[in-house]
């Protein structure tokens, strides 16, 4: 299967992705009047997945869209994308917009959503930051106040992300003040050099990410010690290690930050086990659709 010939689920069919239109009056298209969501494929497994469905349901819910379908037939829908595609490593990604109308900022109450998925096709277990370590930098947070709903509307990020691959860095810490709230499209988390793991608490100013919700309490269940808290910039410079983690990355080690070398400037032990049991854990899922 190539990017040419992928096949999308498309307003209520399954299609080539090179054949779908979307009509230049979608709120999505003229707004960014929608919200998303991005589930992995691990040697054939949808990762975390009642829980990205669970969060797009919130993030609906949240700007006021009805979810078109009921749990278990976007479960279907996403195995029709696996099994369609042959997609045995990759992403699904699923967004879905308030519908069609005239663009006013004002809406009428009976829009039908657009339902947009389509797959993507990477080794997202395989990355080789998990080896090296990554290079990041720290921008100012220009995102808007409700960055807990997992909207469409991303320029904010597209412009950090930018300014990171532009620098030769492979992500951007974003800041308010001194305080990191969160990656451009990661968690952020720091270990000190006690060996605690330091993360924001959940608030309307980063996103609930669903690996972040795994990732803690797979340290929880290895005695880890977890501290929900905001973190400075210096804090993250001088600490023992620091990663991120999304579900596109699973997770990444931080080795250096705007050029100050963290640690050791290689990954890490706490980064090392964490990862480790994650990936144990997803292999032991039985549920495998192809």
């Amino acid at each position: 299967m190539t990017t040419d010939n992928r096949i999308g689920y498309i307003r209520g069919q399954f299609m080539p992705l090179a054949d779908a239109t979307i009509p230049v009056m979608d709120r999505g298209f003229l707004f960014g009047d929608g919200v998303y969501e991005v589930t992995a494929v691990i040697e054939g497994r949808l990762v975390d997945d009642a829980a990205h469905l669970a969060r797009l349901d919130r993030s609906l819910r949240e700007i006021g869209i009805s979810n078109p379908f009921p749990a278990d037939d976007w479960r279907r829908i996403e195995e029709g994308i696996v099994r369609r595609n042959a997609l045995r490593n990759g992403l699904i990604y699923i967004q879905v917009s308030r519908g069609v109308a005239e663009r006013a900022f004002k809406y009428p109450d009976d829009l039908q959503p657009t339902v947009v998925m389509f797959p993507q096709f990477s080794p997202v277990q395989d990355n080789p930051l998990t080896r090296t370590g990554a290079r990041i930098m720290t921008l100012p947070d220009l995102r808007w106040a409700r960055c807990d709903i997992k909207s469409t509307s991303l320029l904010a990020q597209v412009l950090a992300k930018r300014a990171a691959a532009e620098a030769g860095m492979a992500e951007a810490w974003m800041t308010r003040g001194d305080t990191i709230t969160e990656g451009a499209s990661s968690t952020a988390y720091i270990v000190t050099q006690d060996g605690a793991i330091i993360t924001r608490s959940l608030s309307h100013e980063i996103l609930p990410g669903i690996t972040r919700r795994t990732i803690l309490r797979i340290a929880g269940e290895r005695g880890l010690r977890i501290v929900e808290r905001p973190f400075t910039r210096d804090e993250a410079l001088t600490a023992a290690e620091a990663f991120y983690t999304s579900a596109s990355t699973i997770a990444i080690p931080v080795v250096d930050i705007d050029g100050h070398a963290i640690g050791p400037g290689r990954p890490g032990p706490v980064f090392t086990q964490l990862y480790t049991a994650y990936m144990d854990a997803v292999m032991a899922l039985t549920d495998v659709v192809i």
